[in-house]
């Protein structure tokens, strides 16, 4: 017989519930304590969890993807006092994850109280969280990865004669029996997050858990570089880094040589903080903060305070809109930081954040500046401005114009579909047109002015066009301009689904990625081919760049790659909606493969300006930026006081 169940009844005499034999549903939770409280039904007794089911719980906030149980697994291993630690996985992680050391080992009883919850040998008291000297210390990782899938370990310490092997499968305990191996630990995890299929069900593609294990596996080989490390990935060997002194020399082999190249050292100690490691050069900047690592006491980090304190220190020396390139390792006193702050162990915090901040970007500083004084020294300074040298360039004559050349897509090319729905923003204020000449048609959204009352003055600072109209003087962004240009015309060419025009080159680019790198443009292949590239593997984290879109420079290719993937281990494309994926390229490709010419003439720059308000939005940027800005007679006058 089914429990009776309840209603609400909302009639004329209030809200009540009522009670229906024979029906059964599930109440919400401020339902059932309503029902509860009417009815005097007695609520479920508080009993204590098996466990099985509280190490799955633990699981679900300690390990949340095959690269946590890597984490977990080689920081046992680095705490054992490894030398050596070699990690393989295959299928992402899905199908297995081994990690071997030499380490210290374990005796049987250690083997087997390392599976029960909170079982450590790296604390004793809790004051031991303030001077912590270990990776691990909570004691949960390996009692809940035995709880999630087929776990088997295999270890014998020093002096023993056998070692021990544990075979725990979803938490159940299967056998534990001798076995011959040499000193040191192996762990192997099969069927990851087989006993909670739903988990399963959350883990992306293999290519993109791969290059999480892999992103995991180098951050720790570059915190200990006399630990050799190797990697291996279904068979296939990522990388393998023998013992070095040289964090230079491990970053070569990790990260490859070209970024290793544009890094420079950093040591300085002082106000009870050592900083040391390796920073980009000036001018030496990234599309994302991938390139952006960072270890405090040998850890590493995720650290708001030391990632905003380097991009602050490069304000001045890398592009807006780059992030730095460094690899800093920060030591300071173990009570000063609290790591137990996430499951994780990524997040921390620290006792006094404006002291970590300032040191590290007063450091960075000088450094830098001693970078700039070398470089001053072996090159020309400029010569001051004089009376001679205008602040706007000179206009160079017309008939040299090609307005072909502030577009990266040429001007003949129309775009091959409809244009998108206008957005509607507020209207210039600009010249009135005589009136004996019509407006052409334009957007709905906003008024195409008249141009032939307007006198090109010159170029200000490179990227400002000045024109004197009618009305005053309008400041054009030649930046912001062409790419909102560029961006409508990608966009109507990539929006149709049709391959791109390329162009093969002659020569083809060569690029060495980092093994991340690498994973992401071999998962996301086939969408970097539907948008003009040819690229093809020919080594290890070695590509040919064979062919770019038709309006890109080849000289730029490899740079923008490196930025588009970047934006894809970002997430800005994700593949659920072409359309948008389309629409996202468009506006990185006009950001970043734009090239502007030194100088313009007249006709170029109102060619600029006729395409500009052809466009839906004339006013923005892609990125939102305005595009021109105007000051009318009346607003001079103002600010002349006259």
């Amino acid at each position: 017989m089914a429990r009776p169940s309840c209603r609400e009844d909302r009639g004329q005499q209030g809200r009540k519930w009522v009670f229906e034999p024979g029906q059964s549903r599930v109440l919400g939770l401020s339902e059932f304590r309503d029902a509860g409280r009417i009815a005097g039904l007695r609520m479920p007794k508080i009993r204590i969890l098996p466990d099985r089911v509280a190490n799955q719980i633990a699981a679900g906030e300690v390990i949340e993807r095959p690269a946590a149980v890597v984490k977990e697994l080689v920081e046992n291993a680095l705490d054992a006092g490894a030398t050596r630690v070699e990690v393989e996985f295959r299928q992402g992680g899905r199908a297995l994850i081994r990690v071997e050391d030499n380490g210290a080992g374990m005796s049987r009883d250690d083997a087997l109280l390392s599976l029960e919850r909170h079982a450590t040998s790296k604390l004793v008291e809790a004051d031991d969280l303030n001077r912590l000297g270990t990776y691990g210390f909570r004691g949960e990782a390996i009692p809940s990865i035995a709880s999630i899938s087929r776990f088997t370990l295999q270890t014998r310490e020093l002096g023993a004669e056998f070692g021990t092997e544990v075979l725990v499968n979803g938490g159940k305990l299967v056998h534990v029996r001798e076995c011959g191996r040499p000193q040191g630990t192996r762990i192997e995890v099969a069927q990851l997050f087989h006993p909670v299929p739903a988990r399963r069900k959350f883990l992306k593609s293999d290519q993109t858990e791969a290059a999480h294990m892999i992103q995991c596996v180098r951050l720790y080989a570059l915190a200990c570089p006399d630990v050799s490390f190797a990697l291996i990935e279904d068979g296939r060997v990522v990388f393998r880094s023998p013992r070095c002194d040289g964090l230079t020399d491990r970053v070569a082999e990790i990260f490859g040589r070209q970024i290793a190249a544009d890094l420079v050292p950093l040591e300085a100690a002082g106000e009870g903080f050592t900083l040391r490691g390796l920073i980009g050069r000036p001018g030496v900047g990234r599309a994302t903060r991938h390139e952006l690592v960072t270890f405090v006491n040998g850890r590493p980090v995720d650290s708001r305070t030391l990632n905003y304190a380097l991009i602050e220190s490069y304000h001045d020396s890398i592009p807006r809109g780059r992030y730095p390139l460094a690899f800093l390792f920060l030591q300071l006193d173990p009570a000063a930081v609290d790591v137990n702050v996430h499951p994780a162990k990524r997040e921390i915090r620290f006792r006094s954040e404006a002291q970590v901040r300032g040191f590290v970007i007063r450091t960075v500083l000088q450094r830098l500046r001693e970078l700039g004084q070398s470089a001053a020294g072996s090159v020309e300074p400029p010569t001051a401005a004089t009376p001679s040298q205008p602040m706007l360039q000179a206009v160079p004559p017309a008939p040299s114009a090609r307005p072909g050349d502030v577009a990266p897509v040429p001007a003949h090319r129309p775009p091959s579909g409809p244009a998108p729905a206008p957005v509607t923003p507020p209207a210039p204020r600009m010249a009135p047109a005589p009136a004996s000449s019509p407006t052409p048609p334009a957007p709905a959204s906003v008024s195409k002015p008249q141009f032939d009352g307007w006198k090109f003055l010159g170029l200000a600072h490179g990227s400002l066009a000045v024109f004197e109209t009618r009305a005053g003087v309008v400041l054009l962004d030649r930046r912001a301009a062409t790419e909102r240009v560029a961006f409508e015309r990608l966009r109507a060419q990539y929006g149709h689904g049709a391959l791109p025009p390329t162009q093969r080159l002659l020569l083809p680019v060569p690029v060495e990625l980092d093994p991340v790198a690498s994973a992401m443009l071999l998962d996301r292949l086939e969408f970097i081919q539907a948008h003009g590239f040819e690229v093809v593997e020919f080594g290890r984290n070695f590509f040919r760049i064979e062919a770019v879109p038709d309006w890109m420079e080849p000289a730029d290719a490899e740079t923008f790659l490196r930025d588009l993937l970047g934006a894809l281990r970002d997430g800005r494309f994700p593949g659920r909606d072409a359309r948008l994926d389309h629409e996202e390229f468009a506006r990185l490709a006009a950001s970043r493969a734009l090239r502007l010419p030194v100088s313009a003439s007249e006709r170029e720059m109102k060619d600029l300006l006729e395409r500009l308000f052809a466009t839906a939005s004339p006013l923005t940027s892609p990125a939102g930026r305005p595009t021109f800005i105007e000051l009318s007679h009346g607003e001079l006058n103002r600010r002349f006081q006259k």
